[in-house]
């Protein structure tokens, strides 16, 4: 396959397992990088700045497609605007985006950054797949281990998660990639739909720690939107495999 795909995000947790798979499904890939790396077979690295917009345009010369996967606690929206607008001008045919479910519904700072990147794919002319998924596990565990380092663990009341796979969600974003542009697709969710206490309870009895669970409400219209389950795809999201049990017996 001679296409030339341009990837976000690459180096990173969930690029870990999508860029082996473009890889194997023969893809030539050109890897966003703030840092120099060594060549790869089929794989070349580029240095560039999403947040400045520095080195984009070089980057995504000869570029057909583009993966973006880069995220982190603020600035995403910019990032992908720069992004967004750079793949414009160098005529790309397709511009796939990783996001987040609830990123239109939750009314959190971070969400709403989403719902603004994901506005800047759209308003940028380039043809477009954007793919929402809930919660990694890997996330999910990274937030349960902080809580349980307190003797007294807060067990927010309606608060329920989807977590799913990372596999899972880098086996449809390959299948995304290589499809032609869809605009906002079906979520990616987890199999379960877990109360935060559940999945504080699981993290525990793995672990072997004991720990006192706090009932806490979560206030106004963030608490209110999470009991209503805008956090969640319960109708018509695609459903990966891995459970959550699975990854505690494999990760913890």
């Amino acid at each position: 396959m001679s296409e030339k795909l341009f990837v976000t995000g690459g180096t990173g947790g969930l690029g870990g397992h999508v860029v082996p798979l473009l890889r194997a499904a023969g893809y030539d890939l050109r890897l966003l990088s703030r840092k120099q790396h060594e060549a790869e077979p089929g794989v070349e690295y580029v240095t560039g700045d999403l947040m400045a917009g520095d080195g984009l345009d070089a980057a995504l010369a000869g570029v057909d497609t583009v993966l973006h996967m880069a995220g982190g606690k603020k600035g995403d929206d910019v990032a992908t605007r720069n992004l967004a607008d750079a793949a414009a001008r160098a005529g790309v045919r397709h511009l796939v985006y990783i996001s987040v479910i609830g990123a239109d519904t939750v009314p959190v700072a971070w969400l709403r950054m989403k719902a603004a990147a994901e506005e800047a794919v759209r308003d940028s002319g380039v043809p477009y797949t954007i793919l929402r998924a809930a919660q990694f596990h890997d996330l999910t565990l990274t937030v349960v281990r902080a809580m349980a380092k307190s003797p007294v663990v807060p067990k927010p009341g309606g608060l329920r998660f989807q977590p799913v796979d990372v596999r899972d969600v880098a086996a449809r974003l390959v299948e995304l990639v290589q499809g032609a542009p869809a605009g906002l697709v079906p979520d990616i969710a987890g199999p379960e739909v877990i109360a935060m206490g559940d999945l504080t309870r699981s993290y525990l009895k793995a672990t072997g720690k004991h720990r006192l669970l706090l009932p806490i409400h979560i206030p106004g219209k963030t608490g209110k939107a999470y009991r209503a389950g805008d956090n969640l795809a319960l109708e018509g999201a695609l459903v990966g495999r891995g459970t959550w049990a699975d990854f505690l017996a494999a990760h913890v």
